[in-house]
């Protein structure tokens, strides 16, 4: 059976010919909080491989403390303009230290910046202080390249499930449900 990650690569490039979004590698990853509540939102995906799905992010963002508490994780797809909806189930954990680094170094410098200058999800005393913290970050750096920080890195969610869903004007949508089990893709049509 073909590997539901070889489809996914080949919807993922499709998804990305002549598209509407301004976000092409955009997907919704959904954690658990501490209270048992899911918690959404969207991230940038930085790869696939039949290891897993690749995202950055802060270790220490709400999103880092729940896959730290717990590592069960769903990422969601949708791209419209083609039709196509994904849907991952799987467990979250860290990237290496290498791999955060060349994640790292991809990033614009505004981004290594305004990475580097806040806390991801701390509260804001105002909006004012947003300046205040990137102008203090621009002169601590200069010219000098940004160092990653310690508490930014990588997770890579290790699929147990991958549902492939094409929308039909008809209704009678096509849903491909994968399961790996034991290291085996198992495959089953879903109805609409």
């Amino acid at each position: 059976m073909d590997s539901p990650i070889n489809k996914f690569k080949v919807w993922w490039q499709e998804s990305k010919v002549d598209s509407p979004l301004k976000q092409k590698s955009a997907v919704c990853v959904s954690t658990i909080d501490e209270h048992g509540f899911p918690s959404g939102r969207f991230v940038d995906l930085k790869a696939v491989s039949e290891e897993g799905f690749v995202f950055c992010s802060y270790f220490d963002s709400a999103k880092g403390k729940h896959i730290s508490h717990n590592p069960k994780s769903a990422m969601t797809f949708w791209w419209d303009h083609v039709g196509y909806q994904v849907r991952v189930i799987g467990h979250s954990q860290e990237i290496s230290e290498l791999e955060a680094d060349s994640y790292w170094v991809t990033r614009t410098r505004s981004a290594q910046l305004t990475t580097t200058a806040f806390d991801q999800s701390a509260p804001l005393e105002s909006e004012a202080f947003l300046d205040t913290r990137l102008n203090e970050a621009l002169l601590q750096f200069g010219d000098q390249s940004v160092p990653r920080p310690k508490n930014w890195g990588g997770y890579i969610v290790k699929p147990v499930s991958i549902e492939f869903l094409t929308f039909r004007e008809s209704r009678l949508h096509l849903r491909e449900l994968y399961e790996n089990s034991d290291g085996c893709w198992n495959k089953q049509l879903l109805q609409p």
